[in-house]
C-alpha cells in the first residue's frame, strides 16, 4: 500500500500515468478524468485518459478530450501505455469489472493504483484510496486530492475547474440531490472563481440533444411509460427496434428515467432497455428508497440509494415482469 506521503513524494517528479474510469463513462466520470489530466500535465507528467468505451458526444468539448483514447477502439496503444505506466488512476469505479476488458490489464500491471471513488463496497485491488460514500461525485473528491491532500489549489486552473464543474454539476443533478451541501456549493464557488463558466458548462451539457434524441424521449414518454400506482413506480422499457428505430447513440437514454420519477406520486422509476447483448436497467428513487438494493439483490449491479443500475441475460419481457415481482416485497417504503 501507498501512503499519501510516498504518493506525494512520486507525485514531484514526472511520472507515466494513466487514467481511465466506468465503462460507457458518464460526465462524472469524464470530468473527473479530465479534471485530473489537465492538473497532471501542468506538472509535466505523461498522462493519458483511457476511456474503456465511448461516451457521450455531449462531453467531447471538456478540455483535453483531444487526447482521450477510446479503449475498444485502440486496444494496442491502450495496452502499452497501462503496461508502461507508473501510477494508473481508477475514477468513479471501484471494482475492475467496471472497466470491462481493462481490468485484466489494469490488474496484471505492476503500476500503483490509486481509487478515487464514492460509490459502495470498493473492492481490494488499489494501493491508494480516496473515497468517501457521502460525496455527490468523483469530480468533488478530485478537487479534494488536489487541495486538500496535495495542497495544490494554485493548479485549479480553468480547464481543471470547468471539467470538475461538470463532474459536480451532473453526478448532483444540478445540486438537485441530498447530497449537494453547503461544502459542495463552496467548491463550485472556487471553480467558477477558477474560470469554470458555469451557464455555458450547463448549456453544452443539456441543450445539445439532436432531433433523434427528442423524438426518441417522446415514444418513450408517450407509448413506453407504464405507472403502477398501487407501488408509486414507474417503469419505461424500450426494445432493441426502438432504439434503431431512432438511431440512438451512445448519451441518448441518459436521464430518460428522471423523466418517470418527476410525477409527484412516484418513488422509484425504472428505465428498462433491451441493447444487443443484455437488457440494462436504471433505477431513480426519491428519499430513502434504496434502488441500490434491488439492483445488486437482483440484477447484478449496484449503484447508490438514488441512483443505481444493473443487468440481465434474461429477455426484456422476463426482466419486466421480475422486477414487478420484486415491488411487493418493498410496498411498505414505496407507498409511506
Amino acid at each position: 500500500m501507498l501512503d499519501l506521503a510516498s504518493l506525494t513524494d512520486l507525485l514531484t517528479k514526472p511520472q507515466k500515468i494513466v487514467i481511465t474510469t466506468h465503462h460507457k463513462p458518464d460526465g462524472d466520470a469524464m470530468g473527473s478524468s479530465l479534471g485530473l489530466y489537465n492538473y497532471l500535465i501542468q506538472q509535466g507528467h505523461h498522462a493519458r485518459v483511457i476511456a474503456p468505451t465511448d461516451y457521450p458526444d455531449f462531453l467531447s468539448w471538456l478540455p483535453g478530450n483531444e487526447n482521450v483514447i477510446i479503449y475498444t477502439e485502440h486496444r494496442e496503444e491502450a495496452a502499452a501505455l497501462i503496461a508502461d505506466a507508473k501510477l494508473i488512476f481508477c475514477l468513479d469505479f471501484n471494482a475492475l469489472s467496471r472497466i470491462n476488458d481493462m481490468g485484466e490489464l489494469v490488474g496484471e500491471s505492476n503500476a500503483y493504483k490509486i481509487m478515487i471513488d464514492h460509490h459502495l463496497e470498493p473492492a481490494d485491488f488499489d494501493d491508494y484510496r480516496h473515497w468517501d460514500i457521502n460525496a455527490c461525485a468523483t469530480a468533488q473528491l478530485v478537487y479534494d486530492f488536489i487541495v486538500n491532500e496535495l495542497h495544490h489549489k494554485e493548479l485549479v486552473n480553468k480547464n481543471v475547474a470547468t471539467c470538475l464543474y461538470t463532474g459536480i454539476m451532473t453526478d448532483s443533478a444540478s445540486f438537485r440531490l441530498p447530497n449537494t451541501t453547503s461544502g459542495v456549493h463552496r467548491i463550485v464557488a472556487d471553480l467558477i472563481d477558477a474560470g469554470a463558466v458555469n451557464w455555458r458548462i450547463h448549456e453544452l451539457v443539456y441543450n445539445s440533444a439532436s432531433e433523434n434524441r427528442l423524438r426518441f424521449l417522446g415514444h418513450c414518454l408517450a407509448n413506453c411509460l407504464e405507472v403502477l400506482p398501487e407501488f408509486n413506480t414507474a417503469i419505461i422499457a424500450v426494445n432493441k427496434h426502438d432504439l434503431e428505430r431512432f438511431d440512438v447513440e451512445t448519451g441518448d437514454t441518459e436521464g430518460v428515467v428522471n423523466y418517470a420519477l418527476s410525477m409527484a406520486s412516484i418513488r422509484l422509476a425504472a428505465f428498462i432497455v433491451e441493447r444487443s447483448d443484455r437488457v440494462k436497467l436504471s433505477l431513480r428513487s426519491k428519499g430513502e428508497f434504496p434502488a441500490n438494493e434491488i439492483c445488486k439483490k437482483y440484477f447484478n449491479g449496484g449503484g447508490h440509494r438514488n441512483a443505481a443500475g444493473g443487468h440481465s441475460d434474461g429477455s426484456l419481457e422476463q426482466v419486466i415482469q421480475q422486477f414487478k415481482q420484486i415491488l411487493p416485497e418493498y410496498k411498505k417504503l414505496l407507498i409511506q
